[in-house]
Formats: structure tokens, C-alpha cells, sequence
């Protein structure tokens, strides 16, 4: 597997983060075979990478328990 440049990605907050700062990840639409995800409170841990599918099931998954 390739290295994939995660640098200078968009990163946009899930709208089901907290508003008070709290629980808060971060997603990347800009590839499109892999969703990046990230802590927003802290940008330089890891990353974790979903392939497309697996985290269009999860958001699938959490709209439809709420």
C-alpha cells in the first residue's frame, strides 16, 4: 500500500459534533477512495482512513439510530 499525502486536505467538522468543543471529529472529502477522520482538538494525532464504502455504512448507520 501507498502513502497517502494527507497535508493539505479540507478538513470540515461532523455536524454531529459537540458545540461546546468536546467529541469533535474532523472529515475529508477530498479523496475519493478514502475518508481521512481526525481529532479536531488534536489535528497532529493519527488519522484514521475508511475506505469510502465502510464510512458511507457508518454515517448510513448513525443517521438512521437517531
Amino acid at each position: 500500500m501507498r502513502a497517502i499525502d494527507l497535508s493539505n486536505l479540507t478538513w470540515r467538522k461532523s455536524s454531529y459534533s459537540n458545540t461546546d468543543g468536546g467529541n469533535c471529529v474532523e472529515v475529508s472529502d477530498d479523496l475519493p477512495s478514502v475518508v481521512p477522520v481526525r481529532d479536531s482538538k488534536d489535528t497532529t494525532r493519527a488519522h484514521l482512513l475508511f475506505t469510502a464504502a465502510t464510512w458511507e455504512a457508518f454515517v448510513r448507520g448513525t443517521k438512521s439510530a437517531s
